[in-house]
């Protein structure tokens, strides 16, 4: 009987496994053992093919040849990789393997790594699929105990291939396009492109505030305040003079107590983690970004296997994992740290819907601790951080609701009334826990003085000095930047940000990207430079400002490329077959292959920096008078970058020849800022006489130079 072969994203995750399987014997890319031969990918070791390796012509960048759409696609080797692919490829075809084992990442793009692999290596062999959501040994065990047919996956790979062929068509075939029309090398993504939209339109909204001055009046009563307010409880007056009107009338006056409210009001605990929750709690409490939470989080999976699989995008746990729970509340039980807020629990949790949701959890629960060994001595500071997260919140669920009383006094003076606020915490209940088990610098947070203070006793017509009244000057405050917490809520929910938990539950499926692919998303925005970070908040730049006036409002649209995320999940569900989707994909690239012909946006010029690739040389003599696109030089010319978009503006070299001069770069530099130049020698084409002239740019009729003011050379003298 031969071997099993048995195929991880990583070397880590191999080794873990190769150690339960008893696959000790080094080998050449592998490790191998009496019944199984353990190898492993190095992330993608396969991707879609280039363009020029359907057609030579597509190595040179030209509209004509556009859209480029395969009837076909390909696949080919990564370069880089390609030595850890022939290990694969000669074990995968070896007659000593019978069968193989998909151990890559459990999830889509795990799922594409494995298929791709199996795909150019052409292998025919029957494999299953290991799917797991811890790396513990136990885990690793109990996932070989319940090994799966890999053809159950068959829909979440094809629902991954039409997501990488959809990225790869509208990517390959926008970014050349508009490119070429605006001369600027623009990366354009399914994705990105309207994750960028977000950016810039929250930019424009900020742009276009315009701050406005206002007033309220603040009464203190000895020992409390209040503020005025009008018949809606508004505290906002538009005249400072009202406002001191008011001030005057009141100062010094009995106000009556009109009324006084009280409500108790309670806050369940959150629900738990998973990635983009986790990611946005970093950014906010840590500053990390949601690439270094990733990163964090993945340590804290594969090399520590302290928390389960960090890249899911459920917050619930299924119904079979409430003997797991248990054992996680025993091993956090074993930390010092952890015994206050684990004690109480013991014996005494309650499994709710907001924690037990079998319809919730699709690839993966939530991400919680594991039920293994935790060391917390061994980890680093930020992964410190972000387990204090996690096991923070898996506790907290368990625990009560946060319980708190508002108080509303409404008090009357000389017919103005005024309104003071105050809460009392009852039962801290589920926030004890995360203020006490995560790191101190997570827990600061703004005190609205007018909410937070504790108001006396106070009953219904008990009557108050207005000891003192004063104005206060304030401004309406522009909408704020987006941070990269803020921004993964947006691309979770397609553009709207949403607060409430549960609708972002129901929204999901049409979000931007997956909790795994959003870090690496607005890296990528970062990286071609499109936004830039300042302190925490994200900032378009020029150019993503001009890309998102270019493409079209269906490219930019969240809405769009949410609807698609929602067709690839219904792809994984088997409700939507791969030739629709592909279908409207194909249909999309051609709508923008149309739009960027058309030069819709002609008068769009994008800052000088990269076309198509090359670093451009600072040769720019000057700005185009008639559009605005930099000059450039070739051998015959000085021309506009932007002849492409239909720009004539060029200034021959040998344009002055007739009055023996040739045009050269200073020159031009010299009319394009000036519109002329200082007197120069020159020479009339008619009759040859010899003097000197101004040379003029007449802009009005495209760039023509003409000599003007020309003075004739005194012969006696030989000076003008």
């Amino acid at each position: 009987m031969g071997k099993i072969l048995v195929i991880a994203e990583k070397p880590s995750v191999a080794r873990d496994i190769a150690k339960v399987l008893k696959a000790n014997q080094k080998g050449d890319g592998c490790l191998i053992g009496e019944n199984y031969v353990v190898s492993w990918a190095v992330g993608h070791l396969v991707t879609l093919a280039e363009p020029e390796d359907y057609d030579e012509k597509y190595k040179k960048w030209n509209f004509s040849n556009l859209p480029i759409l395969p009837e076909e696609m390909k696949l080919k080797a990564i370069q880089q990789t390609r030595s850890q692919l022939k290990v694969l490829h000669k074990w995968m075809n070896s007659a000593e393997i019978d069968s193989l084992i998909c151990a890559t990442d459990s999830g889509r793009e795990g799922e594409l790594i494995f298929r791709y692999i199996y795909e150019i290596t052409n292998c025919k062999k029957p494999f299953e699929r290991l799917w797991i959501s811890s790396m513990t040994e136990e885990a690793i065990k109990e996932g070989f105990a319940t090994l799966k047919d890999g053809r159950e996956y068959d829909l979440l790979y094809t629902s991954a291939k039409c997501r990488s062929e959809a990225d790869w068509l509208v990517g390959m075939n926008a970014t050349r396009a508009y490119t070429l029309r605006y001369d600027a090398l623009l990366s354009i993504g399914r994705v990105q492109t309207p994750t960028l939209a977000l950016i810039v339109n929250k930019q424009k909204e900020i742009d276009a505030f315009v701050a406005e001055d206002y007033f309220e009046v603040q009464a203190d009563f000895g020992g409390y305040t209040g503020m005025w307010i009008d018949q809606e409880e508004h505290t906002r007056i538009e005249k400072e003079e009202t406002a001191k009107a008011i001030v005057q009338k009141v100062s010094g006056k009995q106000a009556v107590i009109t009324k006084v409210e009280k409500e108790e009001k309670k806050t369940p605990p959150p629900l738990l983690y998973d990635l983009t929750e986790l990611q946005r709690d970093c950014n906010k409490k840590f500053g990390f970004s949601a690439k270094k939470t990733l990163d964090v989080a993945q340590s804290l999976y594969e090399k520590r296997k302290m928390i389960t699989y960090p890249r899911t995008d459920s917050r619930y746990l299924s119904d079979d994992m409430k003997g797991k729970v248990h054992n996680t509340l025993r091993r956090l039980n074993e930390l010092e740290e952890y015994q206050s807020y684990t004690q109480p629990l013991s014996g005494n949790i309650s499994f709710t819907k907001r924690i037990i949701d079998n319809s919730k959890v699709t690839d993966h629960h939530a991400i919680i601790p594991t039920d293994g060994k935790l060391r917390v001595d061994s980890l680093t500071e930020e992964e410190k951080k972000v387990f204090s997260l996690v096991a923070a919140r898996f506790l907290a669920v368990f625990y009560p609701y946060y319980r708190y009383e508002t108080t509303k006094v409404y008090a009357m003076a000389e017919q103005e009334q005024f309104l003071s606020k105050g809460t009392v915490v009852l039962e801290e209940g589920w926030q004890a826990v995360e203020k006490a088990l995560v790191p101190a610098t997570a827990t600061k947070r703004k005190k609205k003085d007018e909410e937070e203070q504790k108001l006396p006793a106070l009953t219904e017509g008990e009557q108050r000095k207005i000891e003192k009244a004063a104005v206060q000057k304030k401004k309406t405050k522009p909408p704020t930047p987006y941070t990269e917490s803020s921004l993964l809520s947006a691309m979770e929910n397609a553009g709207r940000f949403v607060e409430d938990e549960a609708l972002k539950e129901q929204m999901k499926d049409s979000g931007l990207g997956t909790p795994a692919t959003r870090a690496a998303i607005i890296e990528r925005l970062l990286t071609v430079g499109y936004i830039v970070r300042k302190g925490k908040n994200l900032i378009p730049t020029e150019k993503g400002m001009k890309l998102i006036e270019v493409v079209p409002i269906e490219m930019s649209s969240p809405q769009t490329t949410g609807k698609w995320e929602k067709g690839l999940s219904s792809i994984s569900k088997g409700k939507m077959t791969e030739e629709r989707f592909m279908a409207s994909i194909r249909r999309y690239v051609q709508f923008l292959i149309q739009d960027a012909a058309s030069g819709r946006r002609a008068d769009v010029v994008f800052p000088a920096e990269q076309i198509r690739g090359k670093k451009r040389k600072n040769n720019a003599f000057g700005k185009c008078p008639v559009c605005g696109r930099d000059i450039l030089e070739n051998t015959k010319s000085f021309y506009c970058a932007g002849w492409k978009n239909g720009c004539k503006f060029s200034l021959w070299k040998d344009s002055l020849t007739p009055y023996g001069l040739t045009l050269d770069g200073g020159m031009v530099k010299l009319l394009l800022k000036s519109g002329k130049t200082e007197r120069i020698p020159v020479s009339l084409p008619q009759t040859g006489e010899k003097g000197t002239a101004v040379l003029i740019l007449n802009k009005e009729k495209g760039g023509q130079i003409e000599i003007m003011d020309f003075i004739r050379e005194v012969a006696e003298t030989g000076k003008i």
